[in-house]
């Protein structure tokens, strides 16, 4: 496991309680250093983690952290063996996704695209959900892995698939989050209590349980990390690149782009997205 922040820690955890052998690196030794008390080996450095592994897993913050571990100066790509499988879980994009793709040919590793969709909960629980894509026995290989760390996998097409679902669902969850501050924002300044809102639409057709989950947070006015706001605006601005590839102006995902950007001036990159109820309630 290369990167031990809040998805690939727990990922790294479940790996070792399903009984995979697991080693783990990350840039910050001391971010890694307490997954040695769940069984998972601490490596000094990425090609030492990658050494003789059957499959490497990259979870990293964005593509250009994912390039710096695998083809960069930390060079794990080079350690990998040939039968080796790179399981790219990152969400990284589509033009990144395609470089290192190549990055991995030219290494005669098999690379596998299998971004997850879940937060610091479902990753913990072992509950994510697997967007995988790449050759089809390099996935049916990493079966254990999957298993290990989500409850569902989706086989979607030729590498990149996998990547490209992400970003769909991404499109949505970033659209949702952004609309909900705002109605909830909204909810207060016309003297409706935002919990009856959340009450009248839970669980019927206009109700998704998301909108329970960070609506919940931007109600209470605490918003403890499930996915970062620094992160989520990284999301919006590898959609935007994707969708201009084809022309796509996207003017409501540039919307919630800028929201989160001011957000994240204001000081709340670290807390979770839904932070950027902040914004929309000009709460500081």
């Amino acid at each position: 496991m290369l990167g031990t922040g809040i998805m690939g820690a727990a990922m790294a955890r479940n790996l070792a309680k399903a009984g995979l052998r697991t080693r783990a690196w990350n840039r910050s030794r001391e971010k890694a250093a307490p997954l040695a008390d769940d069984g998972v080996e601490v490596a000094d450095s990425a090609a030492e983690a990658v050494k003789g592994a059957d499959a490497a897993i990259t979870m990293l913050a964005d593509a250009n952290a994912v390039r710096g571990v695998v083809i960069g100066e930390e060079d794990a790509l080079s350690a990998l063996a040939g039968d080796a499988v790179w399981l790219q879980m990152s969400t990284i994009g589509v033009a990144a996704t395609e470089e290192l793709a190549g990055a991995a040919a030219e290494h005669d590793v098999v690379f596998v695209d299998a971004p997850v969709l879940g937060t610091k909960q479902p990753a913990e629980a072992g509950e994510l959900i697997v967007l995988a894509s790449g050759p089809e026995d390099a996935i049916d290989r990493c079966g254990p892995v999957f298993e290990a760390v989500g409850t569902r996998t989706f086989r979607l097409g030729e590498a990149g698939a996998g990547t490209r679902m992400k970003l769909v669902l991404n499109s949505w969850l970033l659209a949702i989050t952004a609309g909900l501050a705002e109605t909830v924002a909204l909810a207060r300044r016309l003297d409706v209590d935002p919990e009856r809102f959340l009450e009248v639409i839970e669980g019927g057709p206009v109700g998704v349980p998301y909108a329970e989950l960070k609506g919940r947070m931007m109600v209470e006015g605490e918003f403890p990390t499930a996915f970062p706001l620094s992160l989520a605006a990284k999301d919006a601005g590898i959609v935007l690149e994707a969708g201009e590839r084809d022309g796509a102006e996207m003017p409501l995902i540039r919307a919630v782009q800028r929201h989160f950007a001011e957000a994240i001036e204001r000081g709340h990159g670290d807390e979770d997205m839904a932070a950027v109820h902040r914004v929309a309630a000009g709460d500081d």
